[in-house]
């Protein structure tokens, strides 16, 4: 990157280095802390108090309201940290996403042999993403301590991103000081660089049968659960469900949630299900959605009652978020890259299956790198954090915060 002024150059061989032990109770602290997507306050306020107490003017702190304009309603917008720079370089963004998925509540953070877990076996860890906010905040603290150099800086803890990005989808660019690089902060090795994502689009089917009792009649009835059962199958089998490949194309889909049925003696006249499409590829993402419906409208029309009726759907699908890739000479890519090979970390740059706040970050017209803290086995009780690996990203960070790559 070209320096506008010579004289703000940093010597990077004397860059400043984060407190591990510091880094690391406060990610202890955070793991711990309950907040599922829409309940991120709890979070947020930890955040905010460790800012306080490290100096950071409350004139600089800012909250928006996102979570009124999020499909779940929740309690806490995204929070950012807004820094005048004492280096005159464009401005740099820091983020990472305050909420978890639901396993991960009562995570009970306990440390063993660099590795930390939930003692609590039937709970994840949360790692995904507390380490990132983990990271960012650290890197805000030791500026704010130590007074270190550092050009204009935004850092922004995002709120629901586990549940479609909504907290990155609904940020106001302005509120971000229009940064001109950015770094996010999710899952994977420290110097693992995501410079790309897939798209992913959100689908909800309501079918609508015809209850009857199921030991008198039920030939008069028509079952819901039967047409999602048929729907389903036909996906399956077709070769629509779970990995996609068609014609050289590549993609996903996944039915998540069932929920219908009260009884064993009534034909269900009622099945909500969920179900979601990816793919980097736009149109056969698009592709996969029509094949989801098609396959739900022949279950309707194969299902019928004793005097012939059938079952209808109730289709609702959105984008969540739409794939994207940077090149890898793009100015973040660079900078990010140079921050991890000055330490001495080797770099690999990786397209990911999985929706990133980088996704709507592009959208909103600023490319982010993504980067990884250290998190494994996200999303599953067998969550694990590489304390290693999380100590590497605090050192990155604070070299990308301050200009010292």
């Amino acid at each position: 990157m070209k320096r506008s002024q010579t004289a703000d150059k940093v010597d990077s061989a004397a860059a400043p280095s984060p407190d591990p032990k510091a880094a690391l109770q406060r990610v202890m602290e955070l793991m711990a802390i309950r907040g599922g997507s829409g309940d991120e306050a709890d979070v947020a306020s930890y955040v905010v108090a460790a800012l306080r107490a490290a100096g950071a003017p409350a004139a600089a702190i800012h909250c928006d309201a996102a979570q009124r304009r999020t499909p779940l309603s929740g309690n806490q917008g995204n929070l950012v940290l807004r820094l005048p720079g004492t280096l005159r370089r464009d401005r740099r963004m820091l983020s990472a996403h305050m909420d978890t998925v639901p396993i991960c509540i009562g995570s009970q953070p306990t440390l063993k042999n660099g590795r930390v877990h939930s003692a609590d076996p039937a709970t994840g860890l949360g790692a995904d993403d507390r380490a990132g906010v983990a990271t960012i905040l650290s890197a805000a603290i030791e500026i704010l301590q130590h007074k270190l150099p550092h050009p204009p800086l935004t850092f922004c803890w995002f709120v629901q991103e586990e549940i479609g990005l909504h907290g990155a989808r609904q940020i106001r660019k302005g509120m971000l000081g229009n940064p001109r690089l950015a770094f996010n902060w999710d899952g994977g090795g420290a110097s693992k660089l995501t410079i790309g994502a897939t798209g992913g689009f959100r689908i909800r089917i309501e079918i609508e049968g015809l209850a009857s009792h199921a030991g008198g009649a039920p030939e008069r009835g028509v079952s819901a659960i039967a047409i999602a059962a048929l729907a389903i199958a036909d996906l399956e089998r077709n070769g629509w469900h779970g990995l996609i490949k068609k014609k050289g194309n590549l993609g996903t889909s996944n039915v998540g949630v069932i929920e219908g049925g009260a009884a064993t003696n009534v034909v269900t006249d009622h099945v909500l299900v969920r179900a979601e499409a990816r793919s980097h590829n736009p149109a056969f993402r698009r592709t996969i959605v029509s094949e989801i419906r098609q396959a739900f409208k022949r279950a309707c029309a194969r299902v019928k009652s004793s005097d012939g009726k059938k079952g209808k759907i109730h289709w609702q699908g959105q984008l969540d978020y739409e794939a994207f890739q940077l090149k890898s000479n793009q100015p973040c890519v660079q900078v990010a890259q140079a921050a991890a090979e000055s330490l001495g970390y080797p770099v690999e740059l990786a397209i990911a299956n999985g929706g990133l706040d980088a996704n709507w970050l592009f959208q909103h017209g600023i490319p982010a790198v993504s980067l990884g803290c250290g998190q494994m086995n996200a999303h599953t009780v067998n969550e694990q954090l590489d304390v290693e690996q999380f100590q590497r990203a605090c050192k990155i960070a604070l070299r990308l915060a301050t200009g010292t790559e």
